[in-house]
């Protein structure tokens, strides 16, 4: 049977990608080598991360905010395996969603791995061996990205000891001590569901800054409230070693600028020093389909590879890899072989850490607007004025909008707090329509909310912020 779009990968942009194509009316159909649909995201990571995310921080707000609001539940217990059961029951549900939106669009299904032997057409091969050819007027490749490793350094995952953030999902017991390679949004967010839990954890960061490319004033504070809540930090090391032992693992490290190296022992040793794109047994090469120097796919302004009817989206090329980004492109994709319009504003895609608190922003940071030579203005304002925080004991953070200075039209929105992730949308809904802050000021917002902070900081960049 000949297709109009075969999509090779079934993670957010792949799925989403084959569900817009069947909807614009495309014979539509895709290619997974795993056992279940979802890719890494909704198996392996965005999803039972935030499952162990929400878990712990309810166990922690338990032990430490209960108290203070009048709740005496007594000293909470912690049931890892039902944690790590709910865990499992989130994602089961997610992936039995997907094979639901399979259906229901007529999408078919091919199980086993794909590989482009030729423009229009690919080699399915099952688990049992068993091959067979699909025909195909466009392909897309949205096959992600897979753990990194540490460069220049051989590090063994057993996923017990020494982790990937696979293992860092699983343990059987909470780790006395941790220690987590790499100071990003992913070592953070697991480093932090494991330290409320109990763990001791130990962060070594490659930068002088954790969350690199973030708002630099936004990382600062940020390294402060999780050194409150027991982190310990070395910034500026370079690994240079990560050996398991009879029990527990060690990580040496030394000084990126000079200084003596330094061996730090742990139950468990987390690498999250991020991902690389995932293009192995696609045959890429055969196929003619050019990579770039850091092993992603090179595409044009429409997604398109150097050879006719074979797209890329996602982890695979160019961009941040987050999920959102993915599926905005897959929709985009499915447009334009549909022969629509399909775009992506790469300028308004937020990202968020999904720790506690929350950090969240879209568009520019201080940091760029001043490489750029863009003159802008900038508002803040303090969760710690805000009635509805108080009201909640979640005082942390601060809102911060930074603005053109000539025309008001707001560049970059950055929030550190409670319910930041959900927040930062109405921003990146502004920004979308080319929003200034003295719009955002002046639009009316329900009292008491979070949100209300917003609104605060934007009156502070473009006159003054009226509770503080």
């Amino acid at each position: 049977m000949a297709y109009d779009v075969v999509v090779i990968g079934t993670g957010p942009g792949g799925y989403v990608c084959a569900i817009k194509a069947a909807q614009l009316g495309l014979k539509t159909a895709v290619v997974e080598k795993n056992a279940t649909l979802g890719g890494t995201c909704v198996n392996i990571g965005c999803i039972p991360s935030k499952a162990l995310l929400y878990a712990s921080e309810m166990f922690a707000e338990a032990q430490h905010s209960f108290p203070a609001l009048g709740v005496e539940v007594g000293k909470p217990k912690l049931n890892l395996k039902q944690m790590l059961a709910h865990k499992d029951v989130t994602v089961e549900q997610n992936v039995k969603g997907l094979d639901f939106l399979m259906k229901k669009n007529k999408i078919d299904v091919h199980r086993g791995a794909g590989r482009i032997i030729a423009a229009g057409k690919i080699l399915v091969t099952g688990e049992d061996g068993k091959t067979e050819e699909i025909e195909t007027k466009n392909i897309v490749i949205a096959t992600g990205s897979d753990v990194a490793g540490i460069p220049g350094v051989d590090v063994v995952f057993d996923e017990k000891v020494v982790v990937s953030s696979t293992g860092a999902l699983s343990f059987d017991k909470v780790p006395a001590s941790l220690v987590v390679v790499g100071g990003g949004v992913i070592g953070l967010e697991l480093g932090s569901v494991w330290a409320r839990l109990g763990a001791k954890v130990t962060v070594v960061e490659f930068l002088d800054t954790i969350l690199g490319g973030m708002d630099g004033e936004v990382a600062k504070q940020f390294q402060r409230m999780l050194a409150k809540q027991g982190f310990d930090f070395r910034l500026g090391c370079k690994v240079t070693g990560v050996k398991k032992a009879k029990k527990g693992a060690s990580v040496t490290f030394e000084p990126v600028k000079g200084g003596a190296a330094e061996t730090v022992e742990a139950d468990a040793v987390l690498i999250a020093t991020g991902r690389k794109p995932y293009t192995e047994g696609l045959g890429l090469a055969e196929a003619g389909v050019g990579l770039d120097e850091r092993g992603r796919v090179k595409t044009d302004g429409h997604f398109q590879t150097n050879v006719p009817g074979i797209y890329a989206i996602g982890d695979v090329i160019a961009g941040p890899m987050l999920a959102h980004k993915a599926e905005d492109e897959g929709v985009a994709v499915a447009e334009i072989i549909a022969g629509q319009a399909g775009h992506v504003n790469y300028d308004v895609i937020p990202s968020v850490v999904y720790t506690s608190p929350e950090i969240a922003s879209v568009g520019k940071t201080e940091e760029e607007l001043k490489k750029a030579g863009i003159e802008y203005k900038a508002g803040k304002f303090p969760f710690s004025a805000n009635g509805r925080a108080r009201a909640m004991l979640h005082t942390e953070g601060f809102v911060k909008i930074l603005a053109d200075k000539a025309t008001d039209r707001v560049l970059g929105a950055h929030i550190v707090g409670f319910g930041a992730g959900e927040m930062i949308h109405e921003a990146a809904v502004l920004m979308e329509f080319g929003g200034s802050s003295e719009d955002l000021a002046r639009t009316c917002h329900a009292h008491p909310t979070m949100s209300e902070s917003v609104k605060e900081a934007a009156l502070a960049t473009f006159f003054k912020s009226i509770h503080i």
